[in-house]
Order: C-alpha cells, then sequence, then structure tokens
C-alpha cells in the first residue's frame, strides 16, 4: 500500500500555488507543468497517480451548485472547457457567481481553489479512516514530542465504555448545565453512565449531575456563566467501576441568544485542555494510586461545530507544550468517527488545522 501524504503548511500554500498554475495554463498543458506536490499526492491518492484524476475526484466532493460547478469551469474540468483559455474559462466561472471578472478574481477564485486543496487533504483522511481495521477499538501512536517519543492512545468507541482511564475531559457550556441523560451528547453519555440505578433502570442518584452543581454552588457561580476554559474537576460516579476516576468538565460552549446552538473559539479549547492539565497535575496526589492517565474527547467538534482538525490541533497545542516540559501523562483521544481516528493517528507526522471533514459527533 502507498503511504498517504500529510498535507503540512508548506504543502497546502505549494499545492494552492500548483492549481493556480493549472487555472492559467489549462488541462490541455498539465504534462508540461511542473506541479511536484500535486504528483506525489495524486501517487499517493489515485488509482493510476494521475493529477487530473486527483483534480476531478476532490472537485466532486465539493458541494454541489455553485462552488462544484464554477470549480470545474475554473479548472477546466466541465466538459468541453479542458482547451478554453484560462481568461474564458475565469469569465465563465464569474458568471455562474453573478459577480464582475475582477471580484471573482480577487474573491471566489481564492476560496474555491483552496476548496480544492482541502478535499484533497480529505482524501487522505478518507483512505487513512479505511485502514482501520474492523474490530479494531483503539491504536497506540507514536508521538515525536521534543527529542522524544511519547505513545498516544486513540481509542474509536462511545465515551461510556472507556475503561481504565483515570481522568476523561469533557465539553460543557459555560453555565455548567449538563445536558439531560437521555440525550446522545458525550457529555450526558457521561451523565447517564455516572448515575446509580435500580434494578427497574430507573436512576437513584444522578451523581455527576450532583457533584457538578456543588462544585458550581461552591464557586459561586450558580446561574451564571464563567470564562470561557474554566475546568470544573468531579467525581464521575458509577464510572469508578470502569476505572474512571475524574470528571473534567470543560466549559467552552458559548450559547447562541435565541437558538440550541453554541459558539466555540479554538483558543478557549487550548485554554481549556491546558487548565484541564494543570488540575491533574494538582490533585493527582490526592487519590491512590495517583492520577495519572487522561482521556481528551473532541471539545467543540459536536453541537459546538468545529471541525474534527481544528478541535484536535487546538488540544494538541495544550497537550504537545505540557509533554514538552517533561510530563509523564498517560494521554488518550476518545472519538466515534474512523475519520477522527485518522486524523489524530497521523499526529506522528504532524496535522494542519485548517479544515476536516464535517463533525458527527
Amino acid at each position: 500500500m502507498v503511504p498517504d501524504v500529510p498535507t503540512n503548511d508548506a504543502d497546502y500554500t505549494s499545492m494552492l500555488g500548483e492549481l493556480k498554475d493549472i487555472r492559467r495554463a489549462g488541462l490541455v498543458k498539465l504534462r508540461a507543468l511542473r506541479v511536484p506536490v500535486l504528483q506525489r499526492t495524486a501517487v499517493a491518492r489515485t488509482s493510476n497517480g494521475s493529477v487530473e484524476e486527483l483534480l476531478r475526484t476532490a472537485v466532486c466532493r465539493l458541494d454541489e451548485g455553485t462552488l462544484r460547478t464554477a470549480a470545474e469551469y475554473t479548472l477546466g474540468l466541465a466538459q468541453g472547457t479542458r482547451d478554453w483559455p484560462g481568461a474564458d474559462r475565469r469569465r465563465r466561472a464569474a458568471e455562474i457567481y453573478g459577480v464582475s471578472i475582477e471580484r471573482f478574481r480577487k474573491d471566489q477564485e481564492l476560496m474555491l481553489l483552496g476548496q480544492v486543496v482541502e478535499a484533497i487533504d480529505h482524501l487522505g483522511e478518507e483512505a487513512a479512516a479505511d485502514r482501520w481495521d474492523i474490530g479494531t477499538t483503539h491504536r497506540v501512536v507514536p508521538v515525536a514530542v521534543r527529542g522524544r517519543t511519547v505513545p498516544m492512545t486513540v481509542h474509536l468507541h462511545p465515551v461510556d465504555l472507556l475503561r481504565d482511564v483515570d481522568v476523561v475531559v469533557a465539553p460543557t457550556n459555560v453555565f455548567f448545565a449538563l445536558p439531560e441523560p437521555y440525550k446522545s451528547s458525550v457529555s450526558a453519555s457521561l451523565r447517564r453512565a455516572g448515575a446509580v440505578r435500580g434494578v427497574a433502570g430507573d436512576i437513584l442518584e444522578d451523581r455527576v449531575q450532583d457533584d457538578l452543581r456543588a462544585w458550581v454552588s461552591r464557586q459561586g457561580a450558580l446561574g451564571r456563566s464563567v470564562p470561557p476554559g474554566t475546568v470544573a474537576a468531579t467525581g464521575s460516579g458509577a464510572l469508578t467501576g470502569q476505572g474512571i476516576r475524574r470528571i473534567y468538565h470543560a466549559a467552552v460552549a458559548v450559547p447562541r441568544g435565541g437558538t440550541n446552538d453554541y459558539y466555540v473559539q479554538p483558543a478557549d479549547i487550548t485554554r481549556a485542555a491546558t487548565r484541564a492539565l494543570a488540575v491533574l497535575a494538582e490533585e493527582r496526589h490526592e487519590f491512590g494510586p495517583p492520577l495519572r492517565s487522561v482521556c481528551f474527547t473532541l471539545l467543540g467538534a459536536g453541537r459546538g461545530g468545529l471541525p474534527y482538525r481544528t478541535s484536535i490541533s487546538a488540544l494538541w497545542a495544550a497537550v504537545e507544550a505540557e509533554l514538552a516540559r517533561g510530563a509523564e501523562w498517560d494521554v488518550h483521544f476518545v472519538v466515534r468517527n474512523p475519520s477522527a481516528a485518522a486524523l489524530l493517528t497521523r499526529l506522528s507526522t504532524r496535522i494542519r488545522p485548517e479544515a476536516d471533514p464535517s463533525p458527527t459527533g
């Protein structure tokens, strides 16, 4: 199997420049163009190593309608346009957007070429996701950090199936208001799994919820919001039976007024992850044996709407900084989507934060 080609910042910039060259020259002159990054990527991500096939496959991944159609004309992929002069293709694409040629050149054209680069990068993520064996629920990934290699474990299963990890870092909103246990979010799953139930399944003690309310009360924050990035450390309720000893509730979601949606900023995710690791260091020796392992969920990648890659990059910025200082934490990530798991496995070769597949949970 040909290895995947991760797209770093330099490759992204180079690939964008190569697409601009193809836009100007057209597909009929593709063989004469020097496009080494696209050629290398095509070898890894297409069946025949063809740059044209790579472009067609990537453009087909774009949203149907204006974006995809304009991209097809811009690159000469539309039927009968491969030999059109670049000016004619640009004019037709501008007409699709209903803007002037100059406006299109400065705005929409750059945007859609960037979207093609993102789509090419996603092809590698899809291939990496396909390499997760059926039945595989975790994988240990060696990651280089400041001259040493540290193991990171990636779990591919629901968070409530996690076992024998001391601390789980879960997202919540700035009011520390947990969702109802029957919801499908990470926080709801942990609340549900941490509850003590009777023989008929009814909740006798809502321990995670009770612990979080007690924490909020002690901070004098009942009924008001806290700054994004705040972390509340609570017990794990019935999850102690699975070896989960603490839940760190990371307040990263700011409610959008009048809606059921949230704002989440990547910088707040990094702050929350940094704070979570600081809390872990503060309280580790209060437990026997001391706390050592921590598992991050993808903060902000559910209802917060952030792409997986953005959440991972924001989290890893904090984790890597801590590990670079010599911390010996046993780091885990738990996700439910193979594409997210594939992105995490690519931390061994670094990732670029700008884009990734749409999150589904």
